[in-house]
């Protein structure tokens, strides 16, 4: 793998050609592919679960990177580790049993991630840098589409960052989703993130030309 990957949000695609926009992605470079989940509480919307995940394994050999935003995520780990996630990442706020949470996604060979909100301080996920393969950094809120990335994001990019060089962990997985495009991303990277979530910037238009225009930047 490169040392920057891209993780283009499945939320943008049109589900009418969902596996075919899938393997643009794949051809053009983009190793995971992200899976936004809304359970219309924990966030206002609802998106797609388990059989969407399900229906795509066959159309590209990428990183099913699923993001959770749902509450109490640990009812849904088995179901989702079993229909293709290689990730499973859930909000801090979600749950008040994190650690078992952690525990249970690692039980089904899944990797584990941890998110927060962009209200959320930063101290509160620090901890789990030794616990988890990745943080993911929401720098829009989670729920609602066509938002700015928030600036003060970059700040909790640095501090984790920091946090996991001082650990001993110069490759931890810091990702990062919402409002990142093509004249900010570079901006994000420098701040310390490797994973980078990208939606309608990837699948809006020619997706094969965006996604390598992407991941030029980030290289």
């Amino acid at each position: 793998m490169c040392k920057n990957i891209l993780s283009p949000s499945i939320l943008s695609a049109d589900f009418k050609v969902l596996g075919e926009q899938i393997r643009e992605t794949e051809k053009a470079g983009a190793q995971f592919l992200h899976f936004d989940v809304m359970d219309g509480k924990f966030v206002p919307s609802i998106s797609f679960g388990m059989p969407v995940l399900k229906s795509i394994q066959d159309a590209s050999s990428q990183v099913k990177d699923v993001h959770l935003m749902i509450d109490e995520p640990i009812r849904y780990v088995k179901e989702f580790a079993e229909s293709g996630a290689d990730i499973i990442t859930f909000h801090i706020e979600a749950t008040d049993k994190p650690g078992e949470t952690i525990d249970e996604i690692k039980k089904y060979n899944c990797k584990a991630g941890v998110t927060l909100k962009p209200k959320t301080p930063v101290f509160e996920i620090l901890d789990y840098i030794d616990k988890v393969d990745m943080i993911l950094v929401m720098s829009v809120e989670p729920g609602f589409g066509g938002q700015k990335f928030i600036p003060e994001s970059l700040d909790k990019i640095r501090a984790i960052r920091k946090a996991a060089d001082e650990k001993g962990k110069p490759d931890f997985l810091i990702e990062v989703d919402g409002g990142i495009n093509i004249e900010n991303v570079k901006t994000v990277i420098e701040a310390g993130a490797n994973v980078i979530v990208s939606g309608s910037q990837i699948f809006k238009g020619d997706i094969y030309k965006n996604t390598k225009n992407f991941l030029d930047i980030m290289s």
